[in-house]
């Protein structure tokens, strides 16, 4: 497609209340983190207490980071890098050049633990500083190899800071916490942190962390935990500020978006009117992942704001299985006909409506019969956007000790879904229509720009630069599998959706440009203290 363990530091329990230092109090006067280093000598107790003195003064250091996995890790991503340019240290896109590499990883399959593993065994090999992120430590963090690495917990990540200090010093931390106020567990780091946006027109607003399944295969859980949302008003003001800094779409995310306000006497159709009312005129909300069984009780509302024209008609909703027999031994809390109903609601409330689902092949138990069902369910909806995994056992999860379907049945059934999929274009009726669409990236090939219509289906438009963060106008000229391509309309209106200019690649959200440079000048100034 041519777009789009065992370790030398005990876990610190971060424990919040209303009395506790902001992210923003902590950049000026960090709290002083006393681990248990690794052999280290008196010198080295000094360099704690003494910065100045030492031969390493962090913040001056370059630092890579490598994110993995879903929409959620890339939100995380984005502030764990917003908070450390904050703090002087430069991000850089060349892991060669980098003193230190954050890793912050996905749990769901193997090959992306894999990936992960080997990126930290490659780091090491080039004798770079390591810290490790995501859902990988949390849920394992006495791994083999992850001993001596520091850690940075799915909630923590408003302490990377502290975390990458001590790590270019050579001392090992772990944070794994839970954030909680009062007892209750919170949704994580606070909304206001900075960050650097990958996108600068895209925010990725997490509303929510965990849910409240306990899928048989999922390790995710293990990591994230039961559902914690955040407020209303906290996730409104976070859109408006994002506003106010040239985006012009957003993006919910969470483990189940469905799930929503459940835990603080809430709900998702509630969040969303809320979130319409702040977004501009041509900019777009797109929603996150819901699983079956909670957006069952809000088919109508959002039947309502799915059709309001500043929110993408489309929504991720997996079934994973259509058989019952399977779905059952999965723990999805749902049966296939329920799938069915909210599919079929949406599609004849929404017009036009994209649903995307996914689809594991070969789960434990699961016979030819059962994915013949989900095959049969896959040619009854012709899903534009489908997601199809091999079953991975993962260790720790109930699922990893059934029965499993021999390795090659399972991936001659992913195969044959694979092969199913692509026997149909579904975009094919599309050519000639005309589409408003909002350009938002650059394809992959650099050849052509990314926009989305309204049924977030990916558009390409010619790579001119007044399109980019544009809604535009174009006639649709070419259907492939995953894409359309559209033709400008002549004489048609290029319509600016951002209520400010974007912030430049790079640039750190939510901070002013006179405090980010006084930062600098401060680091500078540490630098010319050493040199002296």
């Amino acid at each position: 497609m041519p777009s789009a363990c065992d370790s030398p530091i005990d876990d610190i329990e971060d424990m919040v209340s209303a009395d506790d230092p902001t992210p923003q109090e902590r950049q000026y006067a960090r709290k002083s983190i006393v681990p248990r280093a690794r052999k280290r000598n008196t010198q080295q107790t000094t360099e704690l207490i003494h910065p100045l003195l030492c031969s390493v003064i962090p913040g001056m250091q370059k630092i890579w980071m490598r994110t993995w996995g879903c929409s959620h890790n890339n939100s995380d991503g984005e502030y764990m890098a917003g908070q450390l340019a904050a703090s002087g240290y430069k991000m850089t896109e060349d892991p060669a050049e980098a003193d230190l590499w954050l890793l912050n990883s996905c749990t769901v399959k193997n090959p992306a633990e894999d990936h992960f593993r080997n990126s930290i065994k490659k780091a090491q090999e080039q004798d770079k500083k390591v810290v490790v992120a995501g859902c990988v430590p949390q849920a394992q963090p006495r791994m083999d190899y992850l001993k001596g690495l520091s850690i940075i917990g799915v909630q923590q990540i408003d302490r990377v800071v502290e975390v990458v200090d001590e790590a270019v010093k050579g001392h090992s931390v772990r944070l794994l916490g839970q954030k909680k106020d009062n007892g209750k567990r919170l949704g994580g780091a606070r909304l206001d942190l900075p960050k650097i946006r990958k996108n600068p027109l895209i925010e990725i607003i997490s509303i929510n962390t965990g849910c409240l399944n306990a899928c048989t295969y999922c390790k995710t859980k293990h990591a994230r935990g039961d559902l914690a949302s955040y407020p209303v008003e906290e996730l409104v003001e976070r859109a408006r500020q994002s506003f106010q800094e040239g985006v012009c779409e957003i993006w919910l995310t969470s483990e189940d978006t469905g799930a929503y306000g459940k835990d603080i006497g809430t709900d998702l159709p509630t969040l969303l009117w809320r979130l319409v009312e702040e977004i501009p005129e041509g900019a777009m909300l797109r929603l996150g992942m819901t699983n079956p069984p909670y957006i069952l009780e809000h088919l109508e509302e959002m039947s309502k704001i799915l059709n309001h024209p500043r929110v993408y008609a489309f929504l991720h909703v997996p079934v994973q299985s259509a058989s019952d027999s399977v779905l059952m031994d999965m723990k999805r809390e749902y049966c296939a006909d329920d799938f069915r109903r909210v599919a079929d609601f949406l599609k004849d409330k929404v017009p036009g409506i994209t649903i995307a689902t996914d689809i594991i092949c070969g789960f434990p138990g699961e016979t030819d019969a059962d994915f013949q069902e989900t095959c049969d369910l896959v040619k009854e909806y012709r899903f534009p956007s489908l997601f199809i995994n091999q079953f991975y056992p993962r260790p720790g999860t109930p699922a990893a000790k059934m029965t499993q379907v021999p390795a090659q049945v399972k991936k001659q059934r992913t195969k044959e879904l694979s092969t199913l999929f692509h026997s149909y274009n579904p975009y094919h009726h599309k050519i000639g229509e005309t589409q408003l669409v909002l350009v938002t990236e650059e394809s992959f090939d650099s050849q052509y720009y990314v926009a989305h219509n309204k049924y977030y289906e990916q558009v390409l438009v010619p790579k001119r630069s007044e399109f980019k963060g544009k809604m535009i106008e174009v006639e649709i000229f070419e259907a492939g599998k995953h894409f359309l391509k559209g033709r400008p309309l002549d004489g048609s209106e290029v319509f600016t959706p951002s209520i400010a200019e974007p912030l430049q690649q790079g640039e750190v959200s939510g901070l002013s440009q006179v405090t980010y440079s006084i930062r600098l000048c401060l680091c500078l100034l540490c630098q010319l203290l050493l040199d002296l």
